[in-house]
Parts: C-alpha cells; structure tokens; sequence
C-alpha cells in the first residue's frame, strides 16, 4: 500500500482483533466492525486523514485496536474500543484534527476526546522530537548534546514534577 500520502496523518485500524463477539452474534471480528462504523460514521465525508485497515497490530489482549501516526509527530495507541458504540467510532474520528493542531500531534488527555482518555495504550514520541519528555540515555549522546540532561535516577521523572504532578496527568 504505497498510495498513501506522507503529510497527512493516517488512523489505522486493526482489522483482526476479537472483541468476544465472534461466534454468538456475528462471524466478522470486532476489529472489521469497528472499521465498517468508522466508515459508515463518515457517511461519503473525505476525511482529514487517510483511514486502513492492518491485519493484526499484535495487541490482543486489549482489543479492539486503533493507531493514529504522521511524520514527525507522537503517535498514539488507542485500545478496548467496542465497535458497537458510536461513540468510540466518532471519537476516533475527531481525533485528527486537534492532532493536527497540536505542536508534534502532542495531545494531553484532556485534549483528546472523551472516550479515548481512558483507553491509551501508548503515546510514542518521533525520532527528532523537541519535547522534554524525552530524555537521552546513552552517554555518547548527551555528550553530543551538551545542553540536555539526564534524570534517570534523579527523582526527576513525568511524576515528580515540580508542576504539581501536571507530567504524571499526560
């Protein structure tokens, strides 16, 4: 699939989680469904950001999945979406655009919507970001970064913030 557009953010929607459905009331996985109202949710709208599916994003113990990435930008891992509540479909449909807004795609759980704060499997920071939530391990580079410092050990980590603990609520 090398039709997609590099600038755009892409979701991405694990097509083979089970949601325990399988078998008692339909024979397509719940990932399938999830897709089918998310785009069925679009109703023939051309959305911000291009939407596919993924034969099995490896995480299913916590299905159903969904991905949001673009260059140079945090990508996030969304996970117990139930593809029979409109509400997660419409979430992840309204989730680009404060992505979009935001310096990096960095979304603080109050900025993303509702129903995707609680369901957060993983926030990845890209390679070059600027964020201080990334710290450089290896000595060769802090030593090329002469500026940066490290807090590993120091008590100095996303809970002891000195914000009031402002970090831990990311």
């Amino acid at each position: 699939m090398r039709n997609l557009h590099p600038a755009r953010p892409i979701l991405s929607i694990c097509l083979t989680c089970r949601d325990g459905r399988e078998g008692y009331e339909t024979d397509r996985r719940g990932g399938t469904r999830l897709a089918e109202a998310v785009v069925e949710r679009l109703d023939g709208r051309a959305p911000g950001f291009q939407l596919r599916g993924v034969r099995c994003m490896s995480q299913c113990k916590r299905a159903c999945v969904a991905t949001l990435t673009a260059p140079d930008r945090f990508s996030y891992v969304f996970g117990d979406l139930d593809p029979e509540c409109p509400e997660h479909s419409d979430a992840l449909l309204a989730l680009p655009a404060p992505y979009l807004a935001a310096p990096e795609g960095f979304l603080r759980r109050d900025e993303r919507p509702e129903p995707l704060r609680a369901r957060i499997l993983g926030r990845l920071p890209p390679p070059d970001t600027a964020s201080d939530l990334v710290t450089l391990l290896a000595p060769e580079a802090r030593a090329s970064h002469p500026g940066e410092r490290s807090s590993v050990g120091s008590g100095d980590d996303a809970s002891s913030s000195s914000a009031g603990g402002e970090r831990a609520r990311l």
